[in-house]
């Protein structure tokens, strides 16, 4: 008993360090829509914040408290979510529908959320009433603390390069026509935009975007996708890139010529300016398209060297066939995690790792679509998610979920006979280790992400995926991460252990997806009291739904205790 004591001392000795040394940001978000910003030659409206498309920068430190005043000057309700920010026992902070009230137009709400034991490349964005593809999204950076070294040299400088596919049409529109499955299923975007910039010498642009850079210095380039619709391929004409970091995870340091970012995904490589004094195109080209069809959809910018004697000219780099996945998997299985490294603590990354888990729970998720009560909907395991107006996270906290969704009523390792909606909520097995394996029933590429996690990406494979499967899977360095690309007709898996209480949301990263049902929430508790698992709700906690009146008592669950 007395050893076990000082164990808990030690802990909390070290949480009040760490605690200490975190700082606090305060951020004041005006978020408008604006219709003069227009990224491309089209009058349409663009969510910014204090006025910028993309929004601020929100530069963190591991373990720091993040406050953002959200002030919603627009005509919807809003809220936003942090793609990658784990939130540590704090699902009230995530910024979805199904923990988070709206905030109402007129009105302003404040998170305030930690970088808890994370560093890396994440970014946010609207997450409610389709507002992501009408932009307010913008970087987030989790810098290591001084203490913790980092496994590559200092850069010359970084640069966010937030990368995604953009629409000429208003969101309003699309989202009025998404009853059609013309809209659902088959309309593509069309341009792809850099930092808010539309491509070089595209005639829709009002400018590319343009990196400043001196001979013989090393930068590092944050890449997120933070498109709709469509992966691409990044390259940097004549300019090798040295990835070492993806959503929160040191990699093993390999050298690419070209690289695949999914809708979702971050990641950091290291660039040298080791060429001759000139320009340089950077160009981002969609996956699993003809270029010639979407040349709009190929993304591109300018590398420019300070000392430069010659602008860019002539064709752009060419990279992999973009319908080569055997390319685009090999390449995947190659990021592997660096296990020496440390991370957001001293101790390296591989001291906690696969090699020799026993799995708790197997989730097997289908996507994909179809027509229910002659609508058009994606689905999963023939479940399309029914979006309530009581976020899951509140009914849970009051009522244990009554009257808003029942736990554990769809299948996770089978398909139902028949499409239908549902409230999708499933148990996640507190501290235990859950498989779950994406399979893609359709003919485009998809994104998965996990809030509240990273997952460790065991595998991929084409085809049909069995318990046999499992004999391909990397055990010894799986990246983390929480979004993951899964190939038509194929499967992807991942390994997560669910030490993280609270309701936390799984989905598609692609918006059409998302929006019309492809996505589920894991539920994950723990009823021991000692210590407190999970922080209570926030003093300025929004209500709605059946809770817009008065909030009853708590119910017994989430967190008894004190933080």
């Amino acid at each position: 008993m007395a050893y076990t004591g000082l164990i808990k001392c030690a802990i909390l000795v070290l949480a009040l360090v760490a605690r200490a040394n975190a700082i606090h940001i305060y951020l004041d978000w005006d978020v408008t829509l604006d219709s003069t910003i227009k990224p491309v030659s089209m009058d349409q409206p663009v969510i910014t914040i204090n006025g910028k498309f993309p929004g601020p920068l929100i530069n963190a430190t591991t373990n720091d408290f993040v406050h953002v005043n959200v002030f919603n000057n627009m005509d919807e309700p809003l809220l936003f979510t942090w793609n990658g920010i784990q939130q540590r026992l704090n699902s009230w902070q995530d910024g979805v529908s199904g923990t988070n009230c709206p905030i109402l137009p007129g009105t302003n709400w404040t998170y305030v959320f930690q970088t808890k034991d994370q560093i890396g490349s994440f970014f946010y964005f609207p997450s409610i009433n389709f507002h992501k593809a009408a932009g307010g999204f913008g970087a987030i950076r989790v810098i290591n603390r001084k203490v913790i070294a980092v496994p590559f040299p200092a850069p010359e400088a970084e640069f966010d390069l937030l990368i995604g596919d953009w629409s000429y049409d208003s969101y309003k529109t699309i989202r009025s026509q998404m009853d059609t499955s013309e809209t659902a299923y088959y309309t593509f975007p069309d341009i792809m935009l850099m930092n808010g910039k539309g491509p070089l010498d595209n005639q829709m642009s009002k400018d590319h975007e343009s990196f400043d850079v001196t001979q013989g210095k090393t930068y590092r380039l944050r890449i997120s996708n933070v498109g709709n619709a469509v992966s691409f391929n990044f390259r940097i004409q004549n300019h090798q890139m040295v990835l070492v970091e993806t959503e929160g995870s040191y990699t093993n340091q390999i050298s690419l010529d070209s690289l695949d970012v999914h809708v979702g995904q971050s990641y950091s490589v290291l660039v040298t300016a080791n060429q001759d004094e000139a320009d340089y195109y950077m160009v981002a080209s969609p996956k699993l398209l003809n270029t010639s069809d979407f040349s709009s959809l190929v993304g591109v910018g300018v590398l420019h060297y300070s000392n430069s004697v010659s602008t860019v000219g002539g064709p752009l780099p060419e990279g992999p066939d973009p319908f080569d996945v055997d390319f685009s998997m090999n390449q995947a299985r190659s990021i592997r995690w660096n296990l020496t490294a440390g991370a957001a603590r001293p101790n390296p990354q591989g001291s906690f790792n696969v090699s020799n888990v026993t799995l708790s729970q197997t989730f097997v998720l289908e996507s994909t679509v179809a027509q229910i009560h002659n609508l058009p909907r994606y689905v999963v395991n023939n479940v399309s998610y029914d979006t309530v107006t009581t976020p899951l996270k509140l009914a849970d906290y009051f009522v244990n979920g009554s009257g808003v969704y029942q736990l554990d009523s769809f299948p996770v390792k089978s398909v139902n006979p028949d499409a239908g909606y549902g409230v999708f909520v499933v148990t996640g097995i507190h501290k235990g280790w859950i498989e779950i394996v994406f399979k893609n029933n359709l003919a485009a590429m998809d994104s998965w992400h996990l809030d509240g996690y990273g997952f460790f990406v065991v595998g991929f494979g084409i085809g049909d995926w069995t318990t046999e499967s499992r004999s391909t899977y990397n055990l010894y360095d799986p990246v983390v991460r929480s979004t993951v690309q899964v190939y038509p007709g194929a499967w992807t898996a991942v390994y997560a252990f669910l030490d993280n209480p609270g309701m936390w949301n799984l989905r598609s990263q692609l918006l059409k997806h998302w929006y019309l049902g492809q996505e589920l929430y894991v539920r994950v508790f723990d009823a021991d009291p000692d210590p407190a698992k999970e922080r209570p709700p926030p003093d300025n906690l929004l209500l709605c739904g059946i809770f817009s009146d008065s909030p009853p008592a708590p119910a017994p669950g989430p967190w008894t205790g004190e933080w």
